[in-house]
């Protein structure tokens, strides 16, 4: 198992494979989001500080998930559009992936082992978010129900670091 975020790599909306090495130096915060999530309103706190902070150093990762409640039954082109035109995100999104299970993406895998959650290591639900400081270390796990805007106090102290 690979001891470092970095190592890993991830395929864009679009099918582009991406390293996360691009992200070596930011600060980054990897969510399992879902367009037909009761929680999809977060996209929109997501971005307000992804604008907030981006020119800073933080970059927000998106992975769509439908295994919670069918809640991102979309293939890659309505995904994208839900995320621009209901809430105008202008961070990386992913394409769909598992976060939990034998096909679990990689990254997720990682991250639920590093950061475990209440009562254990599975993904509970969408929006579950992971905070990444800039040399790759998993440094903190937030539910789902954790708002966006609570997120700020731990984002600038990894930015600070």
């Amino acid at each position: 198992m690979s001891n470092n975020f970095h190592q890993f790599k991830a395929d864009s909306l679009q099918g582009k494979e991406i390293s996360m090495e691009d992200y070596k130096g930011k600060v980054v915060l990897v969510v399992n989001t879902a367009s037909k999530c009761g929680l999809t309103p977060k996209y929109k706190g997501l971005e307000e500080l992804y604008k907030t902070y981006k020119d800073q150093g933080l970059v927000i990762l998106g992975f769509p998930c439908n295994q919670f409640a069918n809640q991102e039954p979309g293939d890659s082109k309505s995904i994208s559009e839900g995320c621009l035109i209901n809430y105008g995100v202008s961070f990386p999104v992913f394409s769909k992936i598992d976060v939990n299970g034998d096909d679990a993406h990689p990254i997720f895998k990682y991250l639920r082992n590093k950061k475990k959650g209440f009562g254990g290591s599975k993904i509970k639900w969408n929006f579950t978010k992971f905070l990444i400081d800039k040399e790759g270390n998993p440094v903190k796990r937030f539910a789902p129900t954790f708002k966006p805007e609570k997120l700020t106090k731990h984002i600038e102290k990894q930015l600070a670091q």
